[in-house]
């Protein structure tokens, strides 16, 4: 399996590019490029052209509107003092044909070019849900026997106060956080939980250590290791 992609969709005038450097790095990069009134290509290397990172949470928006199931989505990235808005939309008249617009670039997709975006997504998707959310415990599973008390202790904390007590049996060495939401989605490898909070973000299920009920929309108790909360910048308040 490689470790990077890259996949370009030009047209006559405008140019989108969809790369990801590492599997293990989860987000993605998306570039927009136009030709220059000399017949050139705008180049991203020499600060040319709109280039934005696109989170996993973002890379699911994206292919639930490629999937059609939902007709549109926009957001907003921040960069310093300066604002791009990315936007995905469905061609209004019915065809095939899917807009993708970030800043002032817009770029059309025709049908061949959506499924391969579509795959390419679900793939990425895949890929980075099973890479680029695995802790990195390997340093401290190393130390073996000798390991010390403090680094061995498991913490878990209460992020609801009137929740009761989940008798869990974790391992040695990981913060653990007991949160309450319910299931969204589910794939052989994360659960798409929708947190009290109202946040929805996926989790590995290699995080979670706790039982759970696969049925959809059922408030229940997740035992889940600190660092992939703090990741997703889960409210743990």
């Amino acid at each position: 399996m490689t470790n990077n992609h890259s996949q370009s969709f030009f047209g006559q005038t405008t140019g989108l590019i969809i790369s990801s450097s590492s599997k293990s790095e989860p987000y993605i990069f998306i570039k927009c490029i136009k030709k220059k009134e000399n017949g050139e290509w705008e180049k991203p290397s020499s600060g040319e052209g709109k280039t934005i990172k696109v989170s996993l949470d973002e890379m699911v928006m994206i292919l639930k509107v490629l999937k059609r199931k939902i007709e549109s989505w926009s957001g907003f990235h921040s960069y310093k003092e300066n604002k791009t808005q990315i936007s995905l939309n469905w061609e209004k008249n019915g065809e095939n044909k899917f807009w993708i617009k970030i800043g002032e670039y817009s770029k059309l997709l025709g049908e061949a070019q959506i499924e391969i975006l579509k795959l390419l997504m679900k793939h990425l998707i895949k890929e980075k849900i099973e890479f680029a959310t695995v802790s990195n415990t390997s340093k401290l599973e190393k130390n073996g026997p000798n390991t010390t008390k403090a680094q061995t202790e498991v913490k878990v904390e209460k992020v609801d106060m009137n929740i009761n007590t989940v008798k869990q049996s974790v391992p040695e060495g990981k913060n653990i956080i007991e949160v309450q939401g319910s299931i969204k989605a589910e794939t052989e490898k994360a659960l798409f939980i929708v947190f009290n909070s109202g946040q929805e973000v996926w989790i590995p299920k290699s995080s979670i250590h706790s039982k759970f009920k696969p049925e959809k929309g059922i408030n229940q108790k997740f035992l889940v290791e600190e660092w992939v909360l703090k990741r997703n910048n889960i409210n743990l308040s």
